[in-house]
């Protein structure tokens, strides 16, 4: 009897050790996989992105004006840039036309703050002057420079280094760049790039879950297709430069 009781103890102990053990396997795995796809999920953003979008941007002044921190501001700015293009796409004014306007306006306001005191019997009063930092224009002349000395290095890199696959995808772009610029004038395509800087950060800070799997998935489709075009052609391209045979 003893013995009996010892053997269903032995099988109890046995089955609970297994289910035990069974739990233990089904709560890592769920972990687990938990883990993974908050892994996947954190590095699943637009261009990997890590950081607020806020931070991105800059994180001053300038980043509170492209997502609409002060309403008031984003959108005077955004109502400026829309009248400039009315006023020279819409309206068909000249720049040099709008600048002298401007300018002669400014000084018959200088001149009539100057000369009203006089007419009005009273003490003369100070004319405000505009005077711009010589800082300004040698910070702006810096940053084109930079940009542009980058982009210079980048065209000769990739027309030299004998990338054809690169080069071909370059010249494509450009192409593509060019028959945009057929469409529109440059100031249309500034303006476009202006609001596009004023609408689409605010819009991806505000669905970025959306946005980031919509992105994403054409980015799976794209490196199908593009596969199977490599596969089928672009593998198919000698690599490295070209040497041009001498001819005696």
């Amino acid at each position: 009897m003893p013995e009996k009781i010892t053997s269903e103890d032995f099988l109890n102990n046995l089955v609970e050790t297994i289910a035990d053990s069974v739990s233990k396997k089904k709560s890592v795995s769920f972990f687990e996989e938990e883990k993974s796809n908050s892994v996947v999920s954190s590095f699943n953003r637009l261009f990997g992105r890590q950081r607020p979008i806020h931070h991105i941007l800059g994180g001053g002044k300038s980043a509170d004006v492209l997502l609409w921190r002060n309403k008031k501001i984003s959108a005077s700015v955004l109502a400026g840039a829309t009248a400039i293009w009315v006023l020279f796409e819409w309206l068909n004014c000249h720049f040099l036309t709008l600048l002298c306007f401007s300018v002669v306006l400014g000084m018959l306001a200088q001149f009539v703050w100057s000369n009203a005191s006089g007419l009005l019997n009273r003490s003369p009063s100070k004319v405000p002057r505009l005077v711009l930092p010589n800082e300004l224009f040698v910070s702006i002349g810096r940053s084109l420079g930079a940009e542009v000395n980058r982009g210079l290095q980048f065209l000769q890199d990739v027309a030299c280094e004998g990338n054809l696959k690169q080069f071909l995808v370059v010249v494509v772009s450009l192409w593509v760049a060019a028959v945009i610029g057929s469409w529109c004038n440059f100031l249309t395509v500034l303006y476009i790039g202006f609001v596009a800087a004023h609408t689409l950060p605010v819009m991806y800070e505000r669905y970025d879950e959306q946005i980031d799997s919509f992105v994403y998935n054409g980015f799976d489709q794209f490196q199908n297709h593009y596969k199977r075009l490599d596969s089928g052609v672009l593998s198919k391209i000698p690599k490295g430069k070209f040497k041009l045979k001498k001819h005696d």
